[in-house]
């Protein structure tokens, strides 16, 4: 699994690992520096590795990977577009043409709603036509065609279009749009939305997206090759003023207020009966209010300061930029030597 030690891949990893799988991480470790509290539960081996250093003999005798490891929102996608299409698009369509020459027989892609791009709080199903605004968008475009392209009987990949995802997780983000506001909601006590939160958006917790790709694992070949699964449930697509109001019911004494139309037309409602029909297993067990409550909970127990909520360590942009900026980094995302000394 790539992203072992990521926002998801630190939710997912020890699921697989309950369900009996033999687990190997791969991560660049951009991130490993922001846990936010420790989960009392095990995590496979990890190779510090980017993906882009892998040859073939890293993935002979697996029998699927998991690939969440791109650079991982549309702001950080931008800081650098063509950066971000070596990264994400050349490099995920180069690590399944690694699988597939290694005899891997399943690739699960995380791939994303944004692909929808904007519109005017319209249905999109699996079939609707792509959209994408931003460059992250346009690669999760990108690899879905040419990873499909290389589908054959031995080698089946599976695309997961998840819904903006929410919920704790050891490696926590704060950039996306339930977690920000359960942090202003605790450190605050106010959430200001700048908007009068009209535009639509489907949500999924960080545990649902894991069952569905427990379930990708499981399922029979023909229920999955080749598919592309929007990952979330119908009942969870939301406007933004309904989320923060989700929010603030589960933190007592939180104001919220909403500001006026600022015309934002990326809007968009999700509808998922094709994941629920290929593979019956998987039902999303998590609502927003249930989620919210969840992340007060952890708030209440580790803690949580404003320090942690702003700081660099669980936004993804600021993190990237630190690295950037102080040279353990270089330009194209490789480690240098000032880190490794």
């Amino acid at each position: 699994m790539t992203g072992c030690d990521g926002y998801i891949g630190s939710r997912l990893a020890p699921r697989l690992l309950s369900e009996g799988h033999d687990v190997v991480g791969i991560d660049a470790g951009f991130y490993r520096s922001g846990w936010l509290y420790e989960p009392g539960t095990a995590h496979p081996k990890v190779r510090s590795l980017d993906v882009r250093e892998l040859r073939p003999a890293d993935l002979m005798g697996f029998d699927a990977v998991v690939h969440l490891a791109e650079l991982s929102n549309d702001p950080l996608g931008q800081l650098d577009p063509d950066l971000t299409e070596r990264v994400n698009h050349r490099g995920s369509v180069g690590l399944a043409k690694l699988a597939r020459d290694a005899g891997v027989s399943r690739f699960v892609y995380a791939s994303s709603c944004s692909v929808y791009g904007a519109g005017t709080g319209d249905w999109k199903d699996e079939t609707s036509p792509t959209d994408p605004r931003t460059a992250y968008a346009h690669c999760k475009v990108a690899v879905e065609r040419d990873v499909r392209q290389l589908m054959d009987e031995r080698f089946a990949p599976v695309f997961l279009r998840n819904a903006t995802a929410y919920g704790p997780s050891p490696r926590m983000r704060f950039d996306i749009v339930l977690n920000n506001l359960a942090g202003l909601a605790w450190t605050r006590r106010e959430i200001a939305l700048s908007s009068d939160g009209s535009p639509w958006r489907p949500l999924v917790h960080v545990e649902d997206i894991a069952s569905a790709v427990v379930q990708v694992l499981k399922a029979d070949r023909q229920a999955v090759a080749g598919e592309t699964f929007n990952v979330g449930s119908d009942e969870q697509n939301f406007q933004v003023r309904e989320i923060a109001h989700a929010v603030s019911e589960a933190f007592p004494g939180c104001r919220l207020t909403v500001g006026p139309s600022n015309g934002d037309d990326r809007s968009y409602r999700v509808r998922f009966e094709k994941i629920t029909r290929h593979l019956p297993e998987f039902r999303c067990a998590w609502t927003i209010e249930r989620g919210a409550a969840e992340l007060r909970s952890l708030f209440e127990r580790i803690g949580l300061t404003s320090e942690q909520f702003l700081g660099r360590h669980h936004t993804r942009l600021l993190q990237l930029r630190h690295l950037l900026e102080t040279g353990q980094v270089g330009p194209d995302l490789f480690w240098t030597a000032a880190h490794s000394a």
